[in-house]
């Protein structure tokens, strides 16, 4: 295993898209999602993981529960030293 982060699928999406990455080592790790002005609007992933393949749906509901407005947003994933972000497009 190594620290990876997969592009999600399917990407435009609506009403869901599927985030994957994976761990190489025991750890803390998140999964978080910003819209285009930089703002927190979804924790998806958080906590200690174990070595391994994980995968999260994300339904463009803010951590409020709030449906979330068409546009691009960015998810970004950090474990030890590792950290990518990505970009999507939420499609209504």
């Amino acid at each position: 295993n190594e620290y990876s982060l997969s592009d999600n699928y399917p990407n435009p999406f609506n009403p869901s898209t599927s985030i994957s990455f994976s761990i190489e080592s025991y750890g803390e790790a998140s999964l978080i999602i910003f819209d285009a002005l930089g703002r927190e609007v979804n924790n998806l992933a958080s906590g200690l993981y174990a070595p391994g393949a994980y995968s999260v749906v994300w339904n463009g509901l803010d951590n409020s529960g709030n449906e979330l407005s068409s546009g691009m947003y960015f998810y970004r994933f950090s474990s030890g030293d590792f950290t990518e972000t990505k970009k999507m497009l939420f499609m209504k």
